[in-house]
């Protein structure tokens, strides 16, 4: 399949390029001149609206990558050299590597889509020009304007949301890509100081597992990610529905009072529920206050301070947050099974047990399959609850770059670059958590009932 691809994709990118040579070679004027200057060819040929606009496009990328970008990009391999500095007690500025990548990538980008751009140039010249020898007429600007309010609708419609998903969305992930193979921390900080391109060194750091480095750090770190994700998700699952169960039970009274109760938890914001509920398991909170009065224990029981039982808290507390939902969901789920399988199983002697694994649990696990995976790739970046009751703590001396026992991959990276400015690290391991929550959902996701054997349970 990727072999396949790849021959397509270099295919496509030679017939491209033998394309672009027929049309200049067997080109009118208008279509050769258009070349140079983008929009030139429509333009003599009467088709201004679609002329003027590739004109447009090669004046504003000219004023642009001369006027702005050309001076970061010519910068963008070392990422400056000129430091700031004083001279006669007077600052000098100088370089700035952080715009210099921002904006130098920006750069970059722009002029893939200019070339893109002036692709489509040539493609409509080409175009033009064939139906001109074969005797048709061209489309009239009136028309070309009207179509992007009709069949070309959804391009205009389009055009902001995806310039705004580029800026806020792609070019961020794409600078911190960059960041990960910069020396981007504490030291190297912009204006005063400059930071530069290290290649893999990051990753080497982060990968070499001697000692306790943050090779150890992050093998620690991800299994607790990993094992954190499978309890919270499928204890807040399985104990939802049987919740469910048991409130939907016949002759179980006060049903509306049980839902209310616990949609209490989620209608109480987490900031607010998961910090009392922190502050309650405290060497000097309540609950251990009220043992040590009832002569229960004899010291505090070490609720956050130990690494086991810290994890052990945030699962258990995490069923008391993560239940009401799946109780939610699987009440209406529960209602649109149909009755007569259940009197089938009766009449052919099922018990309730075994009612619910040949038909209450097949059903749910198809309709809530993707709600499953997303609750997963979910926990994986549950930043609220370890960081509200624990912060990622105890802190372990055996732990680098500030981790704790309990720190979760993306509370760490928070940890990095908000209390450590270790920029080009916290780049790294969020590449690192994109990773691990792309290759775990995808697993999750073929392993879900309802992609594996759709038509079967159908």
């Amino acid at each position: 399949m990727a072999k396949n691809k790849n021959r397509k994709s270099s295919a496509s990118f030679k017939e491209n390029i033998a394309e672009i040579g027929t049309t200049f070679k067997e080109g009118d004027l208008k279509t050769r001149l258009s070349f140079i200057i983008m929009g030139i060819g429509p333009v003599m040929r009467g088709q201004y609206v679609k002329g003027f606009a590739y004109l447009l496009s090669e004046i504003l990328f000219f004023w642009y990558f001369f006027g702005f970008g050309l001076q970061y990009l010519s910068k963008f391999g070392t990422l400056g050299n000129v430091e700031t500095h004083t001279e006669n007690r007077l600052i000098v500025y100088g370089d700035n590597s952080f715009l210099i990548l921002l904006y130098g990538l920006l750069t970059i980008v722009i002029i893939a889509a200019f070339i893109y751009i002036w692709r489509m140039n040539v493609r409509e010249n080409y175009l033009e020009e064939q139906k001109l020898k074969k005797g048709l007429k061209l489309e009239k600007n009136s028309k070309v304007l009207g179509s992007l309010l009709d069949e070309n609708f959804d391009k205009t419609l389009l055009t902001l949301p995806v310039l705004g998903i580029f800026v806020f969305t792609v070019l961020p992930i794409i600078f911190m890509i960059c960041v990960a193979f910069t020396n981007y921390d504490k030291q190297h900080q912009s204006p005063a100081h400059l930071f530069a391109w290290v290649g893999l060194k990051n990753f080497k750091s982060l990968f070499s597992f001697g000692g306790n480095g943050l090779g150890a750090t992050f093998g620690k770190v991800l299994i607790w990610t990993l094992v954190w994700a499978f309890f919270a998700t499928l204890t807040s699952y399985f104990l939802g529905i049987l919740v469910a169960l048991l409130i939907n039970k016949k002759g179980i009274k006060f049903k509306k009072l049980w839902r209310t109760i616990l949609v209490m938890t989620i209608a109480v914001p987490q900031f607010v529920s998961l910090l009392y509920v922190s502050k309650l398991f405290t060497d000097t909170g309540i609950i251990n206050g009220w043992l040590l009065k009832l002569h229960w224990i004899t010291s505090p029981i070490p609720f956050w301070t130990n690494p086991t039982l810290a994890k052990v808290m945030i699962i258990l507390i995490n069923i008391w947050v993560g239940i009401p939902y799946m109780m939610l969901i699987a009440t209406g789920i529960l209602m649109n099974i149909p009755a007569d399988l259940y009197e089938s199983a009766k009449i052919d002697g099922a018990n309730g047990w075994q009612m619910f694994k040949s038909i209450t649990l097949p059903y749910m696990l198809f309709v809530t399959g993707p709600f499953l995976l997303t609750q997963f790739t979910g926990n994986l970046n549950n930043f609220n609850v370890i960081y509200l009751l624990t912060q990622g703590g105890p802190k372990s001396m055996k732990m680098a770059g500030n981790a704790g026992e309990t720190d979760l991959l993306v509370t760490w990276l928070y940890k990095m670059t908000v209390n450590d400015t270790n920029y080009k690290m916290a780049a790294v391991i969020g590449i690192m958590v994109f990773v691990v929550t792309a290759v775990t959902s995808l697993i999750v996701y073929n392993a879900l009932p309802s992609v594996k054997d759709e038509e079967g349970f159908q």
